[in-house]
């Protein structure tokens, strides 16, 4: 019987394609922990915790300065890690979009990195802001790309978050 791999490596090819998802730390609760347990498929097991998360009030910081402040940021890397599709910072989670034009690590350290900081300044806290690792999915195909473009358009509105204008940012519709 041939072995079912549960957990792929990252694929990182520049000049390709990316979805990435990645969370607050404080998103982490007992019930997120339980799903991360379940025995699936990578890609089954993410299609849990986002539809977990989109109903969570766990880590939830993606509000106003804080929300801005991510929005910005990640408009700020555009054309110099990455050249961007779309993105959504849901309330405790962001899922972003992009050609990728560095190492996907680098991207990564990049975007919660310098981050991390700059909102533990804003919220006045300390310690760790987010989860440790991060989803991604390299587009495979046409069909792929419209899938994921229209998830991310659409997860602010299937989840019931308000402030859409300001939480989703697509190139393709200005």
């Amino acid at each position: 019987m041939q072995k079912i791999y549960k957990k792929l490596p990252h694929i990182d090819t520049l000049n390709h394609y990316q979805f990435v998802t990645f969370r607050t730390h404080d998103s982490l609760d007992d019930y997120l922990k339980k799903i991360e347990s379940f025995d699936l498929p990578n890609a089954k097991k993410q299609v849990h915790i986002d539809k977990y998360l989109d109903t969570s009030n766990a880590g939830r910081y993606f509000e106003g300065e804080v929300l801005e402040y991510m929005r910005l940021f990640l408009l700020s890397l555009d054309t110099v890690a990455y050249e961007l599709v779309s993105f959504v910072i849901m309330p405790n989670h962001i899922h972003i979009f992009f050609y990728q034009k560095e190492e996907l690590s680098h991207i990564l350290q990049k975007l919660k990195g310098a981050t991390a900081v700059e909102i533990n300044k804003i919220l006045k806290k300390r310690g760790k802001f987010w989860a440790s690792g991060y989803y991604d999915k390299a587009i495979r195909d046409e069909k792929h790309f419209e899938v994921v473009y229209n998830y991310i358009q659409n997860n602010p509105l299937k989840a019931g978050v308000g402030d859409v204008d300001v939480r989703y940012y697509s190139r393709y519709d200005k």
